[in-house]
């Protein structure tokens, strides 16, 4: 689950015919991949029938998924109506 979730929102594109551009979010998602590229690959290159593929890395920090929390998504209304905040206060909300 967790090699899921940190690979789920890289991009892989052909850049020519034996070339592949892998574009990932951040280095720790990276890292995550290289322990099953060995695996990702071979399957790859069996299901294209294609053997002479080579990947090219290229980082790119806006496929980068922020994780919206019930916090997150109060703190957006209170900025758009200040009464929520001070509805907060008075009963203490639990948005964790």
């Amino acid at each position: 689950m967790i090699v899921y979730s940190a690979i789920s929102s890289f991009k892989l594109q052909k850049i020519d015919e034996d070339i592949v551009e892998i574009t990932y979010p951040s280095d720790s998602a990276k890292s995550e991949f290289e322990k099953i590229r060995a695996e990702f690959f071979n399957h790859f290159m069996r299901k294209v029938n294609h053997f002479n593929i080579n990947i090219e890395y290229k980082n790119d920090v806006s496929l980068k998924k922020e994780i919206i929390t019930k916090r997150k998504i109060f703190d957006k209304f209170a900025e758009i109506n200040p009464v929520l905040r001070e509805l907060d206060d008075l009963f203490k909300f639990d948005l964790n």
